[in-house]
C-alpha cells in the first residue's frame, strides 16, 4: 500500500511538471508570435541606397552627396574570385552551406566556452544572422530583439539562396575607412575590382570585418598581418588552399597606405570617427545610419577653395570649434596619419606645464648657449645663440635650446604626464630630450595635436574633440558626443600661454597673421634635416576657433616650406575667411581675457638685462626704464629695486698720478645718474664735480703734506643714494698712497 501511494505522488508530481513545461512552452511561444508578429523582411534593407546613410551638418541639415559613392557599388556573387567566399566562410560561419541560418553546434561551444572564462568572449552569430543584424534591428541587447532576429533570419533562408545571402552579406557589410560593400573596399584597400583580388587580399578582407578599426593595414599593420594570417589557417584547416598558397599569400606585403589616394573630404574623417566609435562604444555598422555631424558648410566650401590654391605637396586643413569641440571643416589629402609634431610641440609639452609648475613665468630669463646632455647637443636654427633670452621670446623665435633645457629643468615625466592628459601618450622609447623639440619615432595625428590646443583657448580645461555629435541606428540613439571636460592647466597658466602665443602671431616666426583686425595666438612648427624639411605647421586659436595648416608628403619625400612660410600664409587665408564668415552672421571676433589670476606687473629694466634678475620696478624709475609683463598673482616677483630711490652704483677706482689722482668709474655706472665728487682733508670740504656721469675724473689741485679723502656719491632727481668713500691719498713727503681700511668704514667726521 505504501509503494501504491508513493507512485501515485510521484504520477501526479510528473504530471503538474509536464503541465508546467507545456503552459511555459505555450506561453513562450505565444510571446514569441506576439513579439515578431509584425516583423517583416525588407527586401530593400538589403540593399545599400542613398537613404542607409544620411549625414547631417550642425544645423540638422541633411548634407548632399555625404553618403560613400560605394552606396551603389554592388558585385554579383559569381564575379567574386572563390578564395574570397572561402575567406569569408571559414572565418565568420564554416557550416554556412550547411545549416538553416543557425548554427547550433558552435552555439552550444561557445555558451560553453564563455561559461567556462565566466566572460563574453566568443559570438556564434551565422553569416545570414549577421546580415539581419546589420540590416534590419537595432543595437539593443534584449530578448524581444534575439527573437526577431531569429525570425526574420529563418525568414531569410527561406528567401534566398545561400549565394544569394552571402552576395547580399559582402554588399552590405562594413569594410572600414567609409568603405560599404566589397567592391569599395576593393577599390580603396587595394585598387582592385573584387574579380581581381588576391588570395592575399581576400585574407585581408575577411580579417577586417571583425574589427575594421584594429585590422586596418593602414592604421595597425601588425595587427593586420596577424589577423591575415589567423584568417588563412583557418582556410588551411578546411581544405580550401595548400600550404604552399598560405605560405605564399601570407609573405605578400600589406598594401601600403601612400598608394591609396584619400578622398580629401570632411567625411573622410566622419566614417573613421564611425568606425573607431563602433568599437569604443559597441555598436555595429549597418542599416539605416543616420549621424550628426559638427560641418559648417559655408566654412567647409571657403576652406576648400583655399586648399585648391595650393598644390605642390599634400596638406591638411582643419577649423575646429572652440566652444563644442567639434570639427567645422577640414580638407585633408592624406587622412589621419601620425607625423612627427617638430615645434608645435613645445607649448603643450615644455612651456605650459613649465608656467603651470611655476618653473618660469614669460619674462624668465633662460641661457641660449651650446649645451651638451649626456651626448645629446641640439642647435637652434641656422645654429645661431643668443645669449639670455626671455621665455616669451624664445617661443616667438622657436627657439631650440631654451625648450630643451626648460623640458629637463621640469622632467621628461612630468612632461609626458601633460602630453598623456592632453590625448598625446608617450611611449617610453620616445621620452628623451629630443621631445622637446618634437622628435620621436612615430609622431602624432594632427587632429589630437589640434585638439590639445583647444585646452589653451578654452583657460587650460581639456575635452575630446571629433566630428560627430550624435550616430541614431535604425533609430535608436547609439552614440552622443560626451562633455568630460578635464582642467590640465589653470586658467592663469593658460592665460600667460596664450599671451605668449599672441606675441608669436605678432612679432615671432606666426608674424604673418600680425595683420588680422583681431587677437590671435599663433605657433608654428618645421621638422627636417640639413637636408631637406618634411612637415611644416601653422596652429591658431582665436576667442571662437582653432585652425591649423600641415604641409609635407605621405612619403616623407622633401618640401621647400617652413612652418611660418606658406602655411602660415594658408593659416591667414582661413582665419580672414572664419571673420568674414561672422561678419556676415552679425558675430563678433572678442578679445582673450585677462584671467583674474594674472597682472601686468613692472620690472626694472636695467636689472634684467644687466643681471638677468626679475626684480620689481622703483616706483621713481622713468617709463623707460621699466619692463612690462604678465605674471600670476600667486607668482610676482619679491624683491624691488631701489635704483631710482636709493641710488646705487658699485665703487669706483682710485689711483694716484704724478699730477693728482684719478677716479675712474666702472662701465656699469648707470647714466641716468648724476654723480657728486668730493675732497676732504679733515679740514676743508670741496665739491669737485656735480654733473652726469663721466668714466674718468681727474683731480690734479692737490697741496703737500696733506691727507685727502674723496667719496662719489650717486644722484637722482636730488635723491642722494649712499655715498661711497675711496681709499685715503697722502701728499705727505715718503708717504704712498694706501687703502685706509678704518676710513672706508666710517664717515668722514667720525674722525
Amino acid at each position: 500500500m505504501p509503494i501504491l501511494l508513493t507512485m501515485k505522488i510521484v504520477r501526479k508530481i510528473l504530471l503538474t511538471i509536464l503541465a508546467l513545461f507545456m503552459a511555459l512552452a505555450l506561453a513562450s511561444l505565444g510571446y514569441y508570435f506576439f513579439i515578431t508578429h509584425d516583423v517583416k523582411l525588407s527586401p530593400e534593407k538589403l540593399l545599400l541606397n542613398e537613404k542607409s546613410i544620411m549625414v547631417y551638418d550642425q544645423n540638422d541639415e541633411l548634407i548632399p552627396n555625404a553618403s560613400p559613392n560605394s552606396l551603389h557599388e554592388t558585385v554579383s556573387i559569381k564575379d567574386v574570385p572563390q578564395s574570397l567566399k572561402d575567406a569569408f566562410i571559414n572565418t565568420e560561419d564554416k557550416r554556412f552551406y550547411r545549416h538553416n541560418g543557425y548554427d547550433f553546434k558552435r552555439i552550444l561551444r561557445a555558451t560553453a566556452n564563455n561559461l567556462k572564462a565566466q566572460a563574453f568572449q566568443e559570438g556564434a552569430s551565422t553569416i545570414s544572422q549577421q546580415l539581419i543584424k546589420n540590416t534590419h534591428l537595432t543595437q539593443e541587447k534584449t530578448l524581444k530583439r534575439k527573437l526577431q532576429e531569429w525570425k526574420l533570419t529563418r525568414t531569410l533562408e527561406e528567401a534566398y539562396t545561400k549565394d544569394e545571402i552571402l552576395e547580399k552579406y559582402l554588399n552590405t557589410i562594413y569594410f572600414g575607412h567609409s568603405c560599404f560593400g566589397v567592391t569599395a573596399a576593393s577599390k580603396f584597400y587595394f585598387a582592385k575590382t573584387p574579380s581581381e583580388l588576391t588570395l592575399a587580399d581576400c585574407a585581408i578582407l575577411a580579417g577586417l570585418v571583425k574589427s575594421p578599426n584594429n585590422y586596418s593595414p593602414f592604421k595597425n599593420p601588425e595587427a593586420c598581418q596577424k589577423r591575415k594570417s589567423i584568417v588563412l589557417n583557418a582556410m588551411l584547416q578546411n581544405g580550401c588552399i595548400t600550404k604552399a598558397e598560405k605560405a605564399e599569400a601570407l609573405n605578400t606585403p600589406l598594401p601600403l597606405a601612400k598608394s591609396v589616394k584619400h578622398d580629401g573630404g570632411y567625411f573622410h574623417f566622419v566614417f573613421d570617427e564611425l568606425s573607431d566609435l563602433a568599437e569604443k562604444c559597441g555598436f555595429t555598422i549597418g542599416g539605416k545610419i543616420e549621424i550628426s555631424s559638427f560641418l559648417d558648410q559655408t566654412v567647409q566650401a571657403e576652406l576648400e577653395k583655399i586648399a585648391e590654391g595650393y598644390t605642390d605637396s599634400d596638406k591638411t586643413l582643419f577649423v575646429l570649434d572652440g566652444e563644442s569641440r567639434g570639427f567645422k571643416a577640414c580638407v585633408s589629402t592624406v587622412g589621419n596619419i601620425e607625423r612627427l609634431p617638430g615645434s608645435i610641440i613645445k607649448p603643450l609639452l615644455v612651456y605650459a606645464p613649465a608656467i603651470e609648475e611655476n618653473l618660469l613665468s614669460p619674462a624668465t630669463p633662460i641661457l641660449d648657449e651650446k649645451i651638451n646632455y649626456n651626448g645629446y647637443s641640439p642647435e637652434n636654427y641656422g645654429d645661431t645663440y643668443h645669449g639670455y633670452v626671455s621665455a616669451r621670446e624664445c617661443v616667438e623665435k622657436s627657439l631650440n635650446i631654451p625648450a630643451v633645457k626648460t623640458l629637463n629643468a621640469l622632467t621628461l615625466k612630468k612632461g609626458a604626464e601633460y602630453l598623456e592628459k592632453l590625448g598625446l601618450p608617450v611611449c617610453e622609447e620616445d621620452k628623451t630630450l629630443a621631445l622637446a623639440l618634437g622628435g620621436m619615432k612615430k609622431g602624432f595625428p594632427f587632429k589630437n595635436i589640434l585638439s590639445a590646443y583647444s585646452a589653451l583657448q578654452n583657460g587650460g580645461v581639456y575635452d575630446v574633440c571629433g566630428f560627430i555629435s550624435s550616430i541614431h541606428i535604425n533609430g535608436e540613439l547609439v552614440y552622443k558626443k560626451p562633455s568630460k571636460p578635464k582642467r590640465i592647466f589653470g586658467s592663469d597658466s593658460a592665460c600667460l600661454m596664450t599671451d605668449i602665443l599672441k606675441s608669436t602671431a605678432q612679432n615671432g616666426t606666426a608674424k604673418k597673421l600680425r595683420t588680422l583686425p583681431f587677437e590671435i595666438a599663433a605657433k608654428t612648427g618645421t621638422v627636417g634635416t640639413n637636408k631637406g624639411n618634411t612637415d611644416a605647421y601653422a596652429i591658431s586659436y582665436t576667442t571662437k576657433d582653432c585652425a591649423a595648416v600641415w604641409l609635407g608628403n605621405a612619403d616623407n619625400s622633401k618640401i621647400e616650406h617652413t612652418g611660418g612660410g606658406v602655411p602660415c600664409q594658408l593659416l591667414r587665408e582661413i582665419n580672414t575667411t572664419l571673420y568674414d564668415v561672422y561678419q556676415a552672421r552679425g558675430e563678433t571676433l572678442s578679445n582673450f581675457n585677462l584671467d583674474k589670476n594674472v597682472q601686468k606687473i613692472e620690472l626694472d629694466k636695467q636689472t634684467y638685462y644687466d643681471t638677468h634678475t626679475l626684480m620689481l620696478a622703483d616706483e621713481n624709475s622713468p617709463h623707460n626704464y621699466r619692463l612690462t609683463e604678465l605674471f600670476k598673482t600667486s607668482a610676482i616677483p619679491l624683491n624691488k629695486s631701489t635704483s631710482f630711490s636709493c641710488p646705487t652704483i658699485s665703487p669706483p677706482s682710485l689711483s694716484r698720478t704724478n699730477d693728482g689722482v684719478s677716479i675712474t668709474f666702472p662701465p656699469s655706472s648707470p647714466q641716468y645718474y648724476t654723480y657728486r665728487i668730493e675732497r676732504y682733508d679733515y679740514v676743508t670740504h670741496t665739491t669737485l664735480y656735480e654733473g652726469k656721469y663721466l668714466p674718468k675724473f681727474s683731480d690734479d689741485t692737490l697741496l703737500e703734506n696733506k691727507n685727502y679723502l674723496y667719496t662719489v656719491t650717486p644722484l637722482y632727481n636730488g635723491i642722494a643714494g649712499k655715498s661711497i668713500t675711496l681709499p685715503s691719498v697722502s701728499t705727505r713727503k715718503g708717504e704712498q698712497a694706501e687703502i685706509n681700511h678704518e676710513i672706508l668704514s666710517k664717515e668722514w667726521w667720525e674722525y
